[in-house]
């Protein structure tokens, strides 16, 4: 490989090496400010949250000499922590080569695609150092834990300050079998709910003097697990429903609890809207007879982006450097792309292939880095040319 085709590579093991779990940075953003800088980008650090939570935000931009739009590259430097150590074949940030594949945590999700943007601004801008409007970088350390203090505070920043952003790329990892055969152009709303349902403790033994509030929950769970809540469309799939947990009882075995909770959640089409699921939630529990108590998270709106000129140029650079159509998708969890979205008309997620993503020995193809490179450098100079 040539030191062009290395240079991602080089910076990607930089950045795993580097154990930025949630919401520790530890540095990686100093290393991208490294190279931004000398580019002519203006980097400035965001610092936000708690200081038993502090979170890293970096955004730089490089405004051109002509008019043109402002493109916009969105990652997080933040990794899921790597579990038992006893697990993975290598150190989780030491990068580690073996057949083909570089091994590390965040290799995947998503050091690449950072490392892969920043180079490819590297090698556009020494090709062609005049090009029209802005390129931009918002990185956070806060995309894998709560999200409270990351990109959602850079958004909002930017909004304050009259920002104008029209295209964005956020590096997720949305490739399936191989690099380029799917792209996210928009994601569901995720809306989560807590339900306690009230009962009377008593002893098992005794059930006409208490109220088992399990037994009374039951029903109603059981039709919202089964409820046809949309048909979605054309873009997103039909809104699902799904409990995740269900806390109940003392411990004991021979008490009958006098509280229920349960936490669900509903990831939902542009068919539905958070207000018409909380009505239709409560309208089934009170049917039920339930007294309950429901305490909603709104974590997120969805999003669409319809075929324009950043779809159409992503396309085409994935076409020209793999061979590949890639699919439009809407499907999969939420991306820091839904705040982003407030503040820009076109929000988009590729990046490389995602099936070691928060796994144990999680990495990435190397033949993968040079053309993902390319991708992103082709899909700058269409848009900004």
């Amino acid at each position: 490989m040539s030191a062009d085709d290395l240079s991602t590579l080089r910076l990607l093991e930089a950045l795993i090496a580097r154990p930025s779990v949630t919401p520790d940075d530890a540095g990686c953003q100093d290393l991208i400010t490294a190279r931004l800088a000398p580019l002519g980008f203006q980097c400035e650090t965001l610092d936000c949250g708690p200081d038993s939570f502090r979170v890293r935000n970096l955004w730089a931009i490089r405004r051109g000499t002509r008019p043109g739009p402002t493109v916009v590259f969105a990652g997080h430097t933040d990794v899921v922590p790597p579990g038992p150590l006893a697990a993975w074949t290598s150190d989780p940030f030491v990068p580690s080569h073996r057949n083909g594949l570089l091994y590390g945590r965040g290799a995947a999700d998503m050091k690449s695609s950072i490392a892969a943007f920043v180079v490819a601004v590297e090698q556009l801008l020494q090709a062609q150092p005049d090009v029209a409007g802005a390129i931009a970088l918002l990185i956070t350390s806060d995309e894998e834990g709560p999200s409270v203090d990351g990109t959602v505070r850079v958004v909002e920043a930017l909004a304050a300050r009259g920002e104008r952003l029209d295209c964005c790329i956020v590096g997720e990892p949305t490739s399936v079998q191989r690099l380029g055969d799917c792209v996210k152009n928009g994601r569901r709303g995720s809306l989560s709910g807590k339900l306690t349902v009230k009962g009377v403790q008593g002893h098992v033994a005794y059930p006409q003097l208490a109220r088992n509030p399990i037994h009374l929950a039951a029903p109603a769970l059981a039709e919202l697990a089964t409820a046809h809540w949309d048909a979605g469309n054309d873009h997103f799939p039909p809104t699902t429903f799904q409990v995740s947990n269900i806390h109940g009882g003392t411990g004991a075995t021979n008490v009958i609890p006098g509280e229920v909770i349960i936490d669900f959640n509903f990831r939902y089409s542009t068919e539905s809207t958070p207000d018409g699921l909380k009505a239709r939630v409560a309208e089934l529990l009170e049917r039920h007879g339930l007294e309950y108590r429901c305490d909603w998270t709104l974590g997120g709106l969805p999003f669409l982006t319809r075929p324009g000129s950043l779809v159409d140029a992503l396309a085409a650079a994935i076409q020209a450097e793999t061979g590949a159509a890639p699919e439009l998708s809407t499907t999969g969890g939420t991306s820091d792309g839904r705040f982003i979205a407030r503040i820009c008309p076109q929000v988009v997620e590729f990046g490389p292939c995602n099936a070691s993503i928060h796994k144990v020995d999680e990495h990435v193809r190397v033949a993968d880095l040079v053309p993902l490179t390319a991708i992103y450098r082709r899909t700058l100079l269409t848009l900004l040319a």
